[in-house]
């Protein structure tokens, strides 16, 4: 197996918020405990692979958030015409 010489180390994407939800992913970084606890022992592969993780996790809060402001997108200005109830 070659191993490719890394020029710069991977940077550790840890920007100090360091509270994790109920799964156990940090909300600053979002990475999983493992990936926090063992990063420094990790390969630029591994580290490499984790930071993609981190891109897929980005995307899917977005894609929530956003289906989350749709569904809560409602004009309480806009006036709905009722018709006679009685």
């Amino acid at each position: 197996m070659n191993q490719q010489f890394e020029l710069l180390e991977i940077a550790n994407p840890c920007i100090g918020v360091c509270q994790s939800n109920k799964k156990g992913y940090c909300f600053g970084c979002l990475r999983s405990r493992p990936e926090r606890q063992l990063w420094h022992g990790m390969t630029a592969e591994q580290r490499r692979e984790v930071l993609r993780l981190i891109v897929g996790r980005k995307q899917r809060i977005e894609q929530m958030k956003q289906r989350k402001d749709e569904q809560l997108g409602f004009d309480f200005e806009e006036e709905i015409e009722m018709g006679e109830l009685f």
